[in-house]
């Protein structure tokens, strides 16, 4: 993997590059659509191509070693064959959904032992065995294994789970650097700074993961209920420390405001299930604001639903129509407005880098964010 940074903002931290992998270019700053588990939710592949415009999606480790298993998607030749994208793919490593699962699991220096959420057989992650099977599905970008703080947490606590984190990140380096990638294609390892909300804890992890010289380098552990601005600050904080010359990654993140601030502070990749997960709740992402589909509002409003002015999907659908399908509970609502709102992030990202590469970034951003912001 490649990553050259072309253009940085003169009035912020916010840059344009491009990351070169085997299976395509992707440009920066970018939206990755999350595809859990192998899909990204309600939208076929040539949607994502097509109409959204994905450049890159992500799978997880977690749920993809459970169901459909690592057999299976080796008998296919890996995730991309799989699931039919021909393009780049990034890997979560797993840690998050451990971490979300505090009452199934057991954890120590080795590694996690927890209970399937599908049919609570026991399995056990290691740093190793995270590395071993993110090679097995295949991943363009492959995360290292880190544990994921909550919010709040104490700050003993949070220095003890940065260490372990660390020390982790060692073995999966060392892993990762003993073994061949499977199918024929390069494979990057993102390490992973955590901290939580403590600023020094902040500078030396992010001290820490730049000193291992890796691909590209990622912010976990926030976005997890913390304030929004202590979010930002943290972010800026770390993005001052972290290597100028690879792509940063902030992790599950998230409002398209979000999104245009973490992009001013310097970072170049994001990825969050907001936008499928509120489609699928009749919640649509627009520039004059966010929308409820099943309010009364829309009923007889038979304008086209659009991105930017420009319709989509061969200008099929009007708001009455699609609050129609959301209060008559059809799928066809949710898949819709999953189209939408992942198209609009990732048009927003493809203008905030030509506004970078114009120089008029800032300007635009600070006029833009009260709009996305309000309820319509």
């Amino acid at each position: 993997m490649k990553f050259n940074l072309l253009h940085t903002d003169q009035n912020s931290k916010a840059r344009a590059g491009l990351i070169d992998t085997d299976h395509g270019q992707i440009e920066t700053p970018i939206f990755m659509p999350v595809g859990t588990a192998g899909t990204v939710k309600a939208v076929h592949q040539r949607e994502l191509v097509n109409d959204i415009k994905a450049q890159i999606i992500l799978g997880n480790t977690y749920h993809l070693f459970l169901r459909p298993g690592l057999e299976v998607i080796e008998s296919a030749g890996g995730l991309h064959k799989f699931n039919g994208w021909d393009k780049p793919i990034l890997t979560d490593s797993g840690g998050f959904q451990v971490y979300s699962l505090a009452h199934r699991r057991k954890m120590n220096n080795d590694g996690v032992e927890f209970a399937s959420h599908i049919d609570g057989s026991k399995h056990l992650f290691t740093p190793e065995k995270v590395m071993d099977i993110q090679r097995s599905i295949g991943a363009d970008i492959i995360m290292a294994f880190d544990e994921c703080t909550p919010y709040p947490c104490e700050y003993e606590a949070a220095k003890k789970s940065m260490e372990l984190t660390h020390r982790w990140l060692k073995r999966c380096i060392q892993q990762f650097d003993s073994t061949p990638a499977k199918y024929n294609f390069s494979q990057a390892l993102f390490p992973i700074v955590q901290g939580s909300t403590y600023r020094d804890l902040r500078k030396e992890s992010a001290t820490f993961i730049s000193e291992q010289n890796r691909d590209g380098n990622a912010i976990g552990g926030l976005s997890v209920g913390e304030p929004i601005e202590m979010m930002y600050e943290l972010t800026d904080l770390v993005t001052d420390i972290l290597p100028k010359d690879k792509p940063r990654y902030l992790m599950g993140v998230g409002t398209p405001a979000n999104i245009l601030e973490g992009i001013s502070l310097g970072i170049d990749m994001f990825d969050c299930v907001l936008p499928t997960r509120n489609a699928r709740h009749g919640l649509l992402f627009t520039r004059q604001g966010i929308i409820n589909m099943r309010n009364e509002k829309w009923k007889k409003d038979h304008s086209i639903l659009d991105i930017q002015g420009t319709a989509f999907v061969d200008q099929q659908y009007s708001k009455a129509y699609l609050r129609h399908l959301f209060q008559s509970e059809e799928l066809l609502g949710g898949m819709i407005a999953s189209i939408h709102n992942l198209a609009f992030y990732l048009d927003l990202v493809k203008e905030a880098r030509i506004k970078i590469i114009e120089g008029t970034f800032y300007s635009w951003k600070k006029n833009i964010v009260p709009d996305l912001e309000r309820r319509l």
